[in-house]
């Protein structure tokens, strides 16, 4: 298991930008991959975006591609999220999880309980 924290949530207007950042505790973090997630009130939990535990290959919703981007600096155990241009429609709870070994693909159709860990979330509001 891998402990997880989400952080940079918060309120922005339509056209803005947020970077999100999801830390994760364990001296191994670097072979695990780590998805983006994010739930809307009303509506099912949604694959965002993904990074390989290797860090060569990541993989977006149709619906974030080309404003979202997500990266990792293993040193400081640290998964990025770049959301750029946001939507109200981008308005929802954010949240990472994180599976051993896994590619970037893989991670959009993962299952809530097959991933090793998750964070709690933290909310992101775009305004019109």
């Amino acid at each position: 298991q891998v402990r997880l924290a989400e952080s940079g949530g918060g309120l922005v207007q339509a056209g803005g930008s947020l970077r999100l950042s999801c830390a994760a505790s364990g001296r191994s973090f670097a072979r695990y991959a780590v998805g983006w997630f994010r739930q809307a009130p009303g509506k099912e939990r949604e694959f965002v975006a993904a990074i390989a535990w290797s860090g060569d290959s990541t993989y977006y919703a149709d619906s974030v591609k080309g404003r979202f981007t997500t990266s990792r600096d293993n040193a400081k155990n640290t998964v990025y999220l770049q959301m750029n241009s946001l939507k109200p429609e981008d308005t929802a709870g954010y949240y990472c999880a994180a599976k051993l070994l896994r590619t970037a693909q893989t991670m959009a159709v993962m299952t809530y309980d097959g991933m090793d860990g998750w964070g709690k979330g933290t909310l992101v509001t775009v305004s019109s």
